[in-house]
């Protein structure tokens, strides 16, 4: 059995506006997953650097990241980010480029944990929904023309509001989607826009939204997470 979570970390800025990745990392630490799909874990302009430096994660929490070849200071690929167990072996890492009127992508990993091993890809979705499907297109494509077959986890923010339709509609035809709750917005949840999709594979044994008080205050964004086994 494998935990998974998801958890956009709004640049590590919280609801009082202040920039704080010790907090980050100790929501992490509450939620203790297996695997976590990060989203907006670089900062926006600049240098683009990541909001959770490196020998902080090393130091005070049991992950570490997924290396995606990129240079500078960046963390992810476009914010997007993959944590794994330290024990975790990664066999490999790649990004996708995603259609996009502005900068987005998603990231895949294959990692070999003491369950087996599981192909997670992590992905931060567009505003528009017509990109939303354009994009939601390109993961599914990306994924099924690899030359090897995973059990597959799918999480990001997708921003889609509405559950039957748009591009979770057009990801429900090869993945589950794990009925976690609403995480968005932190202070009054009602937006389901976090979300974690399996592939047939898989079975979503538990799963839910992660609203301790120091989730609550860190993001405006509460992270969500799911247990997932093979399908007997």
């Amino acid at each position: 059995m494998l935990k998974v979570a998801s958890y956009n970390i709004h640049k590590g800025i919280g609801l009082d506006r202040r920039r704080n990745p010790e907090r980050v990392i100790e929501v992490l630490r509450e939620i203790d997953a297996d695997v976590v799909a990060l989203q907006e874990a670089d900062r926006r302009f600049g240098a683009k650097a990541g909001v959770l430096p490196l020998a902080l994660l090393a130091e005070h929490s049991d992950w570490k990241a997924v290396d995606f070849g990129m240079r500078g200071l960046s963390m992810g690929w476009h914010g997007n980010v993959i944590l794994v167990r330290k024990s975790a072996e990664i066999l490999a890492a790649e990004t996708i480029h995603l259609p996009a009127l502005e900068p987005r992508g998603a990231v895949v990993a294959d990692v070999r944990t003491a369950g087996g091993v599981v192909r997670v890809v992590g992905m931060h979705l567009d505003l528009s929904g017509l990109w939303r499907r354009r994009q939601a297109a390109a993961i599914i494509t990306h994924v099924a023309a690899s030359t090897r077959a995973y059990p597959t986890v799918l999480m990001g923010d997708l921003n889609e509001w509405t559950a039957a339709a748009g591009c979770l509609r057009d990801f429900a035809r090869d993945y589950a989607c794990a009925e976690t709750g609403p995480s968005f917005h932190a202070r009054r949840p009602v937006g389901r826009l976090d979300r974690i999709m399996v592939s047939r594979d898989l079975a979503v044994t538990g799963c839910g939204v992660h609203a301790s008080a120091q989730a609550r205050k860190t993001s405006d964004h509460l992270p969500i997470w799911a247990m997932v086994e093979p399908r007997a």
